[in-house]
């Protein structure tokens, strides 16, 4: 399914994407060494539901997950890029964390990842995967265009990753959002210029480069969710809900708060 939303339901989108930007930004500036990801998850349960919004995670049950999901956030740490099952691990000094966000807010959802690094220390090549997920973004971003297509996303998001010297896996990338958190149409993060579904104004997307510092191959955890890199090397995630318009991409999941 692929929905185009309507004026009121885009004024709609772009609180749930503040809500989860916003929420994110909090929960960064909590996450220090010593701190539990079980609290985080905690955090983000009571963040989301005194705003009156509904998580989109914890009656998530895909085909492949060991569902329902039965958190509120994704907490990777280290080798764990995507659907980090939030457990009993206490942050440590230089740890890499990803932290994926998606709600559901007055009837429509908006989805965001940041990843950063914990405490004081910066090893550079953690740096350097993180800012290669954020420039790819940011090319993914400013591809999408009325008319252009699907293929055009997936061809900057590609380069980017590529071009830093990181292989790129396709079996997991962005996607159409709306009603629901996952919607057609698929946006790898490869691809080939001028394929795919025209963008029209109107549709949001959830573009998310992800990348694992030497391998392309993931394996999945023993909890039957958390997605690690099959060398057990470092990852990065950064995601963005937008909207297509008329002109310029509008990123629904920028924060409002002051930091």
């Amino acid at each position: 399914m692929i929905e185009i939303l309507s004026h009121a339901e885009l004024d709609r989108a772009r609180e749930a994407g503040a809500l989860v930007a916003n929420i994110l930004q909090t929960l960064k500036s909590r996450a220090t060494v010593g701190t539990n990801l079980l609290d985080i998850n905690r955090w983000a349960k009571s963040m989301i539901l005194e705003a009156g919004a509904v998580s989109c995670y914890v009656d998530y049950a895909p085909s492949f997950g060991r569902g329902p999901f039965g958190h509120y956030i994704c907490t990777g740490v280290n080798d764990a890029v995507l659907h980090g099952l939030p457990r009993n691990y206490a942050l440590a000094e230089g740890d890499l964390l990803t932290l994926d966000l998606a709600v559901l807010k007055d009837g429509i959802a908006a989805d965001s990842a940041i990843s950063f690094i914990v405490g004081t220390s910066k090893p550079s090549e953690s740096v350097a995967m993180i800012d290669a997920t954020e420039r790819a973004l940011r090319a993914g971003i400013a591809a999408a265009r009325p008319g252009a297509r699907i293929g055009d996303i997936s061809y900057a998001i590609g380069s980017v990753l590529s071009d830093a010297g990181y292989p790129v896996n396709t079996e997991f990338g962005g996607h159409g959002i709306g009603s629901t958190m996952h919607q057609d149409p698929h946006v790898p993060n490869m691809g080939r210029p001028g394929r795919g579904y025209k963008l029209r104004p109107g549709l949001l997307l959830a573009l998310e480069p992800w990348v694992m510092a030497d391998t392309a191959q993931l394996v999945t955890d023993a909890d039957g969710w958390t997605l690690r890199s099959v060398t057990g090397c470092r990852t990065a995630h950064s995601e963005h809900t937008i909207a297509i318009t008329d002109g310029e991409a509008e990123i629904l999941t920028l924060p409002t708060l002051t930091p």
